[in-house]
């Protein structure tokens, strides 16, 4: 009997001075690293998040662009109006794929051209408020073969704004504003500007001269006087709805050259203005086929 209270005493300081003590211990240890650990998961956390922030912020060098790969976001256009896409890095208000800016109808709106990816070799930057190309918009962007503006505001284009771009091939300023045409470059192969206020003395007698490799040239739904000199290599020609009243024996062919045949014109168009075509019969002999216009 006395043995067993003896026991019992035994058991229940042990309890009290050794065990108790040793799972309060484990207890405050397991909250303590716990506790740290759910520290360190914030503060991971955390530093995830700022540099998350730092990247997005960080201004996108050169370097930054590989040519097999996505743009990344190219660098704010310098600062304008609040309010505008003016004031967002061009690759957050457009689609930006490798080698084509799509930056269509863009919100808030976009009133000049966006900076451009180094590579970028496209852009369609339709139906905006762009009121004007200036020198600097294109010239470190010598990669670009097609620009498609089409439906913006633009009414001036400073001297130079595309002489740089040697690669481009395809330049689209249809409806917009403009009363002159810039100098174009060499290499192209369609321009459209349809749907201007083009006149004759805002389109130098030499506009087109040096384009060897112009194929498809638009000028229709303008205001035209005259038809420009127009060179060897066009196909299609579009001058409808024009102010277009008279034409000569050397506006499409060769009036000392009676034996002159222009090979490569197959379509034109002189639909809609008030020359009477059928005046000037010894101006189409070097054509396959005759305009389509006024004949009577």
């Amino acid at each position: 009997m006395l043995v067993d209270k003896m026991a019992n005493i035994m058991r229940s300081m042990f309890f009290t001075f050794i065990f108790a003590p040793w799972v309060l211990s484990a207890s405050a240890r397991q909250h303590y690293h716990g506790a740290h650990s759910r520290k360190d998961i914030q503060l991971n956390e955390d530093a995830y998040l700022e540099s998350r922030f730092k990247r997005d912020v960080t201004t996108v060098t050169d370097s930054d662009y590989d040519s097999d790969s996505v743009f990344l976001p190219a660098d704010a256009a310098e600062d304008t109006a609040p309010g505008t896409a003016d004031d967002l890095p061009t690759c957050l208000l457009c689609v930006c794929l490798t080698g084509s800016v799509y930056c269509e109808e863009v919100v808030p709106d976009m009133t000049s051209v966006p900076a451009l990816p180094k590579e970028t070799a496209y852009l369609y930057a339709r139906y905006n408020k762009i009121k004007k190309i200036t020198a600097k918009d294109f010239e470190d962007i010598v990669t670009l073969r097609r620009i498609d503006l089409t439906g913006n505001l633009i009414s001036e284009i400073e001297d130079g704004a595309f002489l740089k771009l040697t690669l481009l091939e395809d330049l689209s300023l249809a409806e917009n504003q403009l009363v002159k045409l810039p100098m174009l470059p060499a290499k192209l192969i369609s321009f459209n500007a349809n749907h201007n206020h083009l006149k004759t003395k805002g389109v130098k007698a030499n506009a087109f001269k040096k384009l060897t490799k112009i194929v498809n040239l638009f000028l229709a739904h303008n205001e035209l006087e005259a038809v420009p000199q127009i060179p060897e290599t066009v196909r299609i020609l579009h001058l409808q709805n024009n102010n277009i009243s008279s034409i000569s024996d050397d506006t499409f062919c060769k009036g000392n050259n009676t034996y002159y045949i222009r090979p490569n014109m197959n379509e034109i168009r002189l639909d809609g203005n008030p020359v009477n075509l059928a005046q000037y019969p010894n101006s189409f002999t070097c054509l396959k086929s005759l305009p389509i216009g006024r004949y009577h």
